[in-house]
């Protein structure tokens, strides 16, 4: 052993091992990540229904109410969405599990990454008394991962947003986002010549077009992520020609990607 630690070869072998572990921990999908995180103060138990995602009355109830705003986690929009798991530091207050929201919200409080709702922040918590408790603390450091979105018995869901004019303007959010990945372009394609066109991204997760194609509509999703492993979805079920401003169609998929 002393004569390999001798050896130019034996050193450069364990410096490029060093640097594989760094490379690794560095891009660890699993690991936590450490900040502080607030919640609303004036709200409701649950979330707001005037979120910058644009999901509206919906972004106040998925996930149970479980749902947060986020600073540089919004990301322009792309976060909206994601889902992830945030627990508490606190050893006499906190679970180990935490708890699992999904961004609606843009929003920032004294260098925190999370502003809960006060359903999700109390659920942070070992017990009742404990998240009382926790609650008045008002901010508290936090570590958290991206983690799965999951709906169960939830297909990927098109809501026509209320400033859509049909036939002229159309723009739509797009529910239950499941698994791991962001949304990061959306297409609107016709379904009887296949011609596509790429859709804005208006603010949050708002996607708009002017001008839309007549007949049913088909909808194309690409879903990424960090390291660019990129797959487009293709819904079952395409948004009628005569779509309605406020209605929701189901795409007929479920993704877990």
């Amino acid at each position: 052993m002393a004569f390999c630690l001798r050896s130019p070869l034996c050193l450069l072998i364990a410096f490029l091992y060093l640097q594989t572990l760094v490379g690794k921990a560095a891009t660890c999908d699993d690991c936590f990540v450490q900040s502080r995180a607030a919640y609303y103060p004036n709200s409701e138990t649950q979330g707001t229904e005037i979120g910058a995602c644009g999901f509206g009355a919906f972004g106040a109830t998925i996930n149970g109410g479980d749902v947060s705003a986020a600073s540089d986690l919004y990301r322009n929009g792309v976060g909206c969405g994601a889902c992830y798991q945030v627990r508490c530091k606190n050893g006499g207050y906190c679970s180990d599990k935490g708890v699992t929201v999904v961004i609606t919200d843009s929003g920032s409080s004294d260098r925190t990454d999370f502003i809960l709702s006060q359903r999700a922040f109390a659920r942070m918590a070992q017990t009742t008394d404990a998240a009382a408790s926790l609650l008045s603390l008002g901010i508290v450091d936090v570590e958290y991962r991206r983690v799965s979105c999951s709906y169960p018995n939830k297909n990927i869901t098109i809501k026509i947003d209320e400033n859509s004019n049909y036939p002229y303007y159309l723009a739509f959010v797009i529910w239950y986002q499941q698994g791991k990945k962001d949304i990061t372009a959306v297409q609107l394609c016709e379904t009887e010549n296949f011609v596509c066109k790429l859709l804005d991204r208006s603010y949050g997760a708002v996607w708009t077009t002017t001008s839309p194609p007549t007949g049913p509509l088909q909808i194309r999703m690409l879903f990424s992520d960090d390291d660019g492993d990129e797959n487009w979805v293709v819904p079952v079920n395409n948004i009628p020609q005569d779509w309605k401003v406020g209605q929701t169609y189901d795409s007929g998929v479920q993704v877990n990607v």
